[in-house]
């Protein structure tokens, strides 16, 4: 499909001041966007993009966005709609945490996003019902989803674990059904052209960093996170124990409460949670070196986490099409599509149940793990929120960005006590 540069730009900016709720809201808010309301990506494109981009360390969402602009527009469209996806949030989180390192917490910022997570997740549960009646086709496919949250939400299982048997099976059972289809052309030299050029542009900053300041922070930070760039499979939360352990317990550059202070402002702010790097490099400079360290430490951090996103797409995307074309490996793809639908239906109860309650833990019931709320720490403001949003969203059909707007004001209204919410 031809689309203008300008519609392009457009779009994905829409795209990226919108992507608030994580992951799960972010694939949401593309489907509607690009599947659904301007047909620029047919669902099984979407599908086999989102199923791909799984399999990727780095934000799947930033990810599926880069794919969409590559395919639309090539490197010059993948670098838009990636950037654009990532640059609203990363511009909101770096001036959240300029404040944050002088004052602390900011309840007034809590207080406007509470209404736009309660919008998130009717965008959310929208967008799951319609994926998951295009993605699940027969009863394996139902199984795997199920599974695939089962082994999630219940027993705490790798991701990379179940992406890699929901593959297996579909490559065994779903690939003898695959159509075969021939398979456009790739080119192993363009490919290793890319990888080395992407390299190049990822790792020579850092190399330069570590030659004149070995020994500096800015140079701990780069090849601290430029390791998590590779091993972040499953999204941010998949790797949050990991950051934790590693930028409190052994770094010190954070202490817990900064940590989760920061994970909740990456979570009610747009882009990839896993903006949330930014921030804990922000407050790491800043905490040696003042507000000008911690801008430097904060771009050193977004370069590094980041610009691998852009390697893997533009060097293996060209593949997303042979893959599809070849019966078993169209078949692991499909067993993929099928438990992605299970997770992020987990991200999704996940994010509603910290929404809707204040108090949630992690509770062991022998061998299964459960994420369970203080019912006494319902927030029946969120509930009526979300209620709220659900009726201007799906009954009156409004723009997403008016609800954004609206729930916003009303969430700030009702946070702060400054009126009783209806009436």
């Amino acid at each position: 499909m031809q689309v203008t540069l300008n519609e392009l730009t457009r779009v994905f900016g829409r795209i990226g001041l919108l992507s608030f709720g994580g992951p799960a809201a972010q694939i949401a808010l593309m489907h509607r966007e690009l599947v659904e309301r301007r047909d620029w990506l047919s669902e099984r494109q979407f599908l086999g993009a989102l199923s791909f981009t799984m399999l990727l360390p780095g934000p799947e969402a930033m990810q599926l966005a880069t794919y969409a602009g590559w395919r639309l527009d090539g490197t010059r469209g993948g670098l838009i709609a990636g950037g654009l996806f990532v640059a609203p949030g990363a511009v909101l989180v770096m001036v959240l945490a300029a404040l944050y390192a002088g004052f602390g917490q900011l309840p007034l910022v809590a207080a406007l996003f509470l209404g736009i997570k309660a919008t998130v997740i009717v965008v959310v549960i929208e967008a799951l019902l319609r994926v998951s009646r295009k993605a699940l086709k027969g009863a394996l496919a139902y199984g795997l989803a199920a599974l695939a949250f089962l082994g999630l939400f219940a027993f705490d299982l790798p991701f990379p674990l179940i992406i890699g048997v929901a593959a297996l099976i579909g490559a065994v059972i779903m690939g003898k059904s695959a159509e075969d289809a021939a398979a456009p052309p790739v080119s192993a030299g363009r490919t290793l052209r890319t990888v080395l050029i992407w390299a190049a542009l990822w790792l020579g900053p850092l190399a330069l960093l570590w030659l004149i300041a070995p020994g500096s922070l800015l140079t701990e930070v780069g090849l601290f996170f430029s390791k998590l760039a590779v091993v972040t499979f499953g999204g941010a939360y998949a790797v949050l124990a990991y950051m934790v352990q590693q930028v409190v317990g052994d770094f010190g550059w954070l202490t817990t409460g900064e940590m989760m202070d920061a994970l909740g402002l990456a979570e009610t702010t747009p882009g990839p949670l896993i903006l949330v790097t930014e921030f804990v490099g922000f407050l790491a400079g800043a905490g040696q070196g003042g507000l000008g360290l911690g801008v430097l430490a904060a771009l050193v951090t977004l370069w590094v986490t980041f610009v691998p996103c852009f390697l893997w797409i533009f060097a293996f995307a060209p593949y997303v099409e042979w893959i599809t074309a070849q019966p078993r490996l169209n078949g692991a793809l499909s067993g993929i599509t099928a438990a992605v639908v299970g997770v992020i239906l987990n991200l999704s109860v996940w994010f509603a149940l910290h929404v809707f309650f204040a108090e949630v833990a992690e509770t062991a019931l022998g061998p299964i793990t459960l994420w369970l709320p203080d019912l006494a720490t319902v927030d029946l403001g969120a509930i009526l929120l979300a209620g709220l949003a659900g009726w201007l969203l799906l009954i009156r059909k409004w723009d997403l960005l008016a609800v954004l707007a609206v729930l916003a004001a009303a969430g700030a209204v009702w946070s702060l006590g400054i009126l009783p919410l209806f009436g």
